[in-house]
């Protein structure tokens, strides 16, 4: 079971404006998620939001928002930034 990654505009931008390295690495760890055969096992699940839930991907400073679609095999990719940032959005 492989899921397909879908980056959001945002999360487009956000990579944009981190060092490259840390990007790269955010770019692998996904990778890696998308090959897992349960990917939540590997996340921390933000608390408040429900439908549909967020998970958090802690890579260093920086933290990846995503939510993940069991039925269709997506993880989506929402939003990357430190981790003193990201959450204020979600």
């Amino acid at each position: 079971m492989t899921y397909q990654v879908i980056i959001t505009a945002t999360a487009r931008h956000n990579l944009r404006n981190i060092p490259r390295p840390i990007a790269i690495r955010i770019g692998e760890e996904i990778a890696l998620l998308a090959d897992e055969t349960d990917p939540k096992a590997h996340l921390k699940k933000l608390k408040g939001a429900d439908n549909p839930p967020f998970y958090s991907l802690r890579v260093g400073d920086y933290r990846a928002v995503l939510s993940i679609i069991d039925d269709l095999l997506v993880i989506n990719l929402i939003g990357v930034g430190r981790r003193s940032r990201i959450y204020r959005k979600f």
